[in-house]
């Protein structure tokens, strides 16, 4: 298995191109089995993540060719027939959002088997309100022996889903279901993530009526058919935390480009009341710290526009050399302080109380043999790395390939001290 090493105290003096986001990708290649026609998606993402499910979509008659456009990577999706509706077990337990075929497979044919996606290292994350939009648009839904499987023989048609809380997947299962329902479907109580904005635009540029999203409430006038389109992705907002964070636990200068500072706004107010410069342009932000002491700040993750959960594990790090203490509290995933004593490994005085962990800035982390635990924790554990005195050694790094592209390469161009090591290509999957 690979392991990634890093030699701390090295600036970081560049400029990072952000790749395109990673859970849009995701769910914009499940919208490829809405039509029979292609769909072209520029600003591709290369991971392990779409990847594997470029393999699920290929089993159920899916065309995948991943070509290399004038603008950079491209993936070609064209599903002229759905000739499998069974999405096994195999699959889908590789990648939680591979769970989102379900609802194309039911609106384009009427019928889907799918696998249930199983627990998570970093809670449980029920499918119960995926199910439910899709018992609204009229399927049947029945769960046995660990699988779902779904009919709508007369179609699905439009329905009023109330979801009780923000979830992002569930909104997006409920669109991409509900672009093909007769009829006019709402979505209130809905996620406003970003993502939800890239993912309409998309079935919009498809044929498809949808409105509201990046709003609470979403109405979707259903058509008969989409058609081809090309969509580019968006930039990655969670990739662009992650390097914005690691500039300023490195130190230096680092320019992000073809991002957006917006989508991570909250996180840039917390980094400049630590005392960190951050500077938005109209292709990134830059992000300066040179030598000046961090000071510590409290955070709580929050649903969009709060503190994004995924950049919970990279501010952890950073606030290890803050001087006083932070108090950081998550409220999206239960068990996501996995990192917490991993960090403390390097030297990082962390307690860890329920939902809250609370950090006191030391003077200085130590290099030391770290564990990966989940894909966020494990890109925190390469930051912290990056200000740790000696060798820091990160095992079961597969967890980093399923959602950042080049990770050393982007850091290395930068000044980073990083490397990896090839293992054996045995180890633990996903």
């Amino acid at each position: 298995m690979d392991r990634i090493a890093i030699t701390g105290g090295a600036q970081l003096q560049g400029e990072i191109p952000i790749s395109g986001a990673k859970n849009s990708a995701i769910k914009l290649m499940a919208a490829s089995l809405l039509t029979e026609d292609a769909l072209r998606l520029t600003n591709m993402p290369r991971l392990a993540d779409t990847r594997f499910l470029g393999k699920l979509l290929q089993r159920l008659g899916t065309e995948v060719v991943e070509i290399e456009g004038e603008d950079g990577p491209e993936t070609l999706l064209r599903t002229p027939e759905i000739t499998s509706g069974f999405a096994p077990y195999e699959l889908v337990r590789q990648m939680r959002a591979s769970f989102n075929v379900l609802g194309p497979l039911l609106a384009r044919t009427g019928q889907a088997k799918v696998s249930l996606p199983g627990g998570c290292t970093i809670g449980a994350r029920p499918v119960d309100l995926h199910l439910k939009a899709l018992e609204a648009l009229g399927a049947r839904i029945d769960l046995h022996e660990g699988y779902v499987y779904a009919q709508a023989p007369r179609g699905l048609k439009g329905a009023r889903i109330d979801f009780p809380f923000n979830s992002v997947g569930a909104t997006e299962h409920a669109m991409l279901a509900a672009v093909l329902a007769d009829g006019e479907t709402v979505i209130t109580n809905a996620a406003c993530e970003p993502e939800l904005i890239d993912l309409a635009d998309c079935l919009n540029a498809m044929g498809g009526k949808v409105s509201g999203a990046g709003s609470s409430t979403i109405r979707i006038q259903g058509v008969s058919r989409l058609h081809g389109a090309t969509h580019a992705v968006m930039p990655d907002r969670i990739e662009t935390g992650t390097y914005a964070v690691a500039a300023a636990m490195a130190g230096g200068e680092v320019r992000l480009t073809r991002t957006r500072s917006d989508f991570i706004q909250a996180l840039i107010d917390k980094m400049v009341e630590a005392g960190v410069e951050v500077t938005p342009h109209n292709d990134g932000l830059t992000v300066r710290r040179n030598g000046a002491l961090l000071k510590a700040v409290d955070i709580e993750t929050g649903v969009y526009p709060g503190f994004a959960t995924d950049l919970q594990a990279q501010f952890m790090a950073l606030m290890t050399l803050a001087d006083g203490e932070s108090v950081i509290r998550e409220t999206i995933f239960e068990n996501r302080f996995m990192h917490a004593p991993e960090m403390s490994r390097l030297g990082a005085d962390i307690s860890v109380q329920g939902g809250e962990a609370r950090v006191r800035g030391v003077a200085s982390l130590n290099g030391a043999q770290v564990m990966a635990t989940d894909l966020r924790a494990s890109v925190g554990l390469v930051i912290a790395g990056l200000a740790a005195r000696g060798e820091t050694m990160v095992n079961r790094v597969y967890h980093l390939d399923r959602g950042f592209e080049r990770l050393e390469e982007k850091l290395g161009a930068c000044g980073a001290l990083i490397r990896r090591i090839k293992g054996d290509g045995e180890g633990d999957e996903d």
